[in-house]
């Protein structure tokens, strides 16, 4: 018999991954080709069949294929969005150009913010209110809900965002809304914010709707295409989108609320490094994923990856629960060129797949990262992609020369000069993403993964001060390795304001509501009741604070002594955040989350490893503290368990690792390379 297999795809910029797990062996494939940016599934199907090819597996065997997307966050920075318009309370149809008034530059001496989604003239204000306390102040007005459908027809959009005032508290004048507006506009997406984001703070409940009603079109198109082709070339599999909060979910829903995705790739890499964390006995991990186009951070520390309740793409909050992640425009693709200042820069434009790095030889002319190691010796031409997409050196050369014309260096310390840039940006995004929660890079080790972090990591964590590199198995098709073990995941929350500790009523009927909700979710996906588990946390502030913290709670135990435990807690968390804590101070509850998840059935992996052979390594001439020299260049699969002192290249399939003078690495039994510092230079 055939044995079934689960396909994890992750969709990047530059490369598509694809980890296959055959569910008799526990045996996990990797395999890596190139993106096709015009239709991100063409390559998704394209390289299931090949990598299906490669390894001899039964495509028919397949039962479940998770994937990770951009297409929701590409369709938001490159604003290739639908038109769209916006119903709300009359009064506030200005309320996404107010927006809010913080400062991300604190020195600039005029805000730039981002430009609304929505020109002014489609928001559209109806007669109507509800009171924070979910009473109804003023009745909905359905004939002028009439005759703003009227002129939606009119404008010819295509997403409707409807978003009143205090509609978490009561959605029943939202409802009615977006009844009226279906009936009068058949084919026309309409998001209700107390579907997508039931939650205080409206400009940014209307901005998250706003994102979700212009996406409908966006990814429903997409996940259609997406549909017709895996019933084509992979009939009888299941397949599911990864969420922004690293689990995944139906087509149905994703197609519901896209603004769920915007972090659907990313996630899976934080997915990976938790894993990772338990497997390795490494609690305190710093993952770094640096694929063509970008480099995420994530943050493991005690064995948990942050979360956060509101983040941002491109400057437009996103209030929903997300892996907290930093990302900067800096990967193998990023573009190096001279400001006006005469300063070389990298990024945050990329080469992308195509036409790629100048070296990739598909007409690209820019000097990119990935041109700039293969100059100085980190790349080897004849062996990238395992020798299926052999680079031209001369190439990079010649788009080395251009840049170094212009800052009056040679080529080979114009190439040098853009990694040491590029390190920078990398130890920078690192920093930051370490001090803003009270955290030490000392006390962490880097996870290092994606096809272009390797031969950065270990001068990145020199910068750090961090000792300690962990190069994983499958290191450059990680974020799919991540994707592979996901389950499905439903987000919930309710909307509770009041003092913690006169609370517990209230939360004991909200967890009912929100639990019952949950118990639906997963028996629509099918999910028996045995793989079903339900996590609660609560945002809590100090009374008077205008922010709050996520604290998660054990088994819903609203009685005193559970809300004592969830107040202490968030004095534990809040000083460890801020440096201090006020436990004399009331906690204020915000709202009550809930995280239901539905396990999805996986095999283990096949842990053994072949034993490695004995071996001697090639040598090369590479740059390392600012000159070439003689380095070794091994193979990852011929190690064993010898120690390799730098300078030296490790090389596999898909990625190499770069080990620098002082620096020494080795094979753990885990399948993990660890590179540790050993000496100061």
């Amino acid at each position: 018999m055939t044995s079934p297999l689960r396909i994890a795809v992750d969709i990047g910029g530059t490369f598509t991954d694809i980890e296959i797990l055959e569910a008799a062996t526990g045996r996990v494939y990797q395999f890596k080709t190139p993106s096709t940016p015009s239709d991100p599934s063409i390559g998704l199907i394209g390289g299931i069949k090949a990598a299906a090819e490669r390894f001899g597996l039964d495509i028919g065997a397949v039962e479940h294929i998770l994937h990770g997307t951009t297409i929701a966050t590409n369709a938001v920075l490159e604003r290739k969005l639908p038109a769209g318009a916006i119903v709300t309370t009359a009064g506030f149809e200005d309320l996404l150009q107010i927006g809010r008034h913080g400062r991300r530059d604190v020195y600039a001496i005029a805000l730039d913010p981002p430009a609304p989604l929505v020109p002014r003239r489609h928001a559209f204000g109806v007669p109507e209110r509800i009171g924070p306390d979910g009473q109804v102040r003023v009745p909905l007005d359905e004939a002028r809900v009439a005759e703003v459908a009227d002129r939606l027809r009119e404008a010819g959009v295509s997403a409707v965002a409807v978003c009143m005032l205090h509609a978490y508290a009561n959605p029943a004048h939202e409802r009615r809304v977006g009844e009226i507006l279906a009936a009068a506009l058949p084919g026309v997406a309409i998001s209700l914010s107390s579907d997508i984001s039931p939650e205080i703070r409206e400009y940014e409940r209307l901005s998250t709707t706003v994102l979700n009603a212009m996406l409908i079109p966006v990814v429903s198109g997409y996940t259609r295409r997406l549909s017709d082709r895996i019933a084509a070339e992979v009939p009888g599999s299941h397949i599911y989108l990864v969420q922004s909060n690293g689990g995944v979910s139906g087509l149905a829903k994703a197609g519901r609320e896209p603004a769920r995705l915007l972090l659907s790739g990313p996630s899976g890499g934080a997915a990976a490094a938790r894993r990772l964390s338990a497997e390795l006995g490494e609690p305190d991990l710093v993952a770094v994923d640096m694929g063509g186009t970008s480099f995420d951070v994530s943050v493991v520390h005690g064995g948990q990856v942050s979360m956060v309740t509101e983040g941002d793409i491109d400057g437009l909050p996103v209030r929903l629960p997300m892996v907290e992640m930093r990302t900067i425009g800096a990967g193998g693709g990023s573009i190096a060129w001279v400001d006006d200042g005469g300063r070389l820069r990298i990024g945050p434009q990329s080469a992308g797949a195509q036409p790629g790095p100048a070296c990739y030889g598909r007409g690209g002319a820019d000097l990119t990262v990935t041109d700039a190691n293969l100059i100085l010796g980190r790349l080897e031409a004849s062996s990238f992609m395992g020798g299926a997409m052999p680079l031209d050196a001369a190439a990079a050369r010649a788009a080395a020369e251009r840049v170094a014309r212009r800052i009056g260096l040679g080529v080979d310390e114009t190439a040098a000069g853009a990694i040491s840039v590029t390190n920078s940006s990398l130890a920078t995004a690192i920093r930051l993403s370490l001090f803003e929660k009270g955290l030490d890079p000392e006390d962490f080790a880097l996870l290092s993964f994606g096809g272009a972090g390797g031969v950065h990591a270990c001068e990145v964590a020199e910068d750090l001060g961090i000792r300690r590199v962990v190069f994983p198995p499958h290191a450059s098709t990680l974020s799919a390795w991540g994707i592979l073990w996901s389950d499905i995941v439903h987000d919930l929350a309710a909307t509770e304001i009041g003092l913690l500790a006169e609370a517990g009523p209230r939360l004991a009927a909200a967890a009912a509501r929100l639990r019952g909700e949950a118990e639906r979710l997963l028996a629509e996906d099918g999910v028996a009741e045995a793989d079903r588990r339900f996590d609660w946390r609560m945002d809590l502030r100090y009374a008077g604070q205008a922010f709050d913290l996520a604290v998660p709670i054990d088994d819903a135990d609203f009685g005193p002594a559970g809300l004592e435990a969830a107040a202490a807690q968030f004095h534990a968390l809040h000083r460890r955040r801020f440096s201090y804590d006020e436990p004399a101070t009331p906690v204020e509850l915000v709202a009550l989350r809930l995280a239901a998840v539905g396990r999805l059935a996986k095999p283990a992996p096949d842990a053994s490893e072949a034993a490695a052979a004995a071996a001697t390594p090639k040598t090369r001439r590479a740059w390392a503290r600012g000159a070439f020299v003689d380095t070794a260049v091994w193979a990852r699969s011929a190690l064993g368990e010898r120690a390799v002192a730098g300078p030296a290249v490790i090389e596999e399939t898909y990625t190499s690792s770069y080990v620098p003078p002082g620096w020494e690495a080795r094979l753990e039994r885990s399948g993990a390379l660890v590179a540790r510092r050993i000496a100061d230079q």
